[in-house]
């Protein structure tokens, strides 16, 4: 962990190395998708219905990855489990992982249900970045994180809904 200069209270800017492999892991069915070639794919072909927040849904989670990377409590630990309510928002990170693989896996196996996809492909991730921001005390990506879940959630149901 490195870091530079003061935000506030106990936040710095600074870098957070095991954020980059926190993320690739939440990336993995992604990564995993083309040897896969799942088809229908209506996760990654649904038609845009409404740009405003496919462009807000973009920018928050990437502002989820940059925060989780670039925001660091100077008080946790490198990596840690931590102890009472840590503990329990990193095993809540943990499960929100767990529930999204759960459901790549549905996907892939073929049910491609709105409630699958919304349920474990889309709640999860922000969930995991919210719960990743709790547990690390890192205020700015669990709100930055609780309103991408909200963008992200409203912008699929919207476009399925649609389609």
């Amino acid at each position: 962990m490195k870091i530079f200069f003061k935000l506030f209270g106990s936040h710095w800017l600074g870098l957070w190395f095991p954020a980059l492999i926190l993320f690739a892991v939440q990336e993995l069915p992604y990564m995993l998708m083309p040897l896969i070639k799942p088809d229908p794919n209506p996760i990654m072909n649904l038609p845009e219905h409404c740009k405003p927040l496919a462009v807000a849904e973009g920018m928050l989670g990437s502002a989820c990855i940059t925060l989780m990377l670039l925001v660091v409590n100077k008080n946790a630990p490198l990596f840690g489990t931590g102890e009472g309510a840590g503990r329990v928002f990193f095993i809540l990170a943990c499960t929100a992982l767990a529930l999204n693989f759960i459901g790549w896996g549905i996907y892939f196996a073929g049910i491609r249900t709105a409630a699958v996809m919304l349920i474990f492909i889309v709640a999860m991730p922000p969930l995991y970045y919210l719960f990743i921001g709790l547990w690390r005390e890192n205020y700015i990506l669990a709100g930055t994180a609780a309103v991408f879940l909200c963008v992200h959630f409203s912008h699929v149901f919207l476009d399925l809904r649609a389609d």
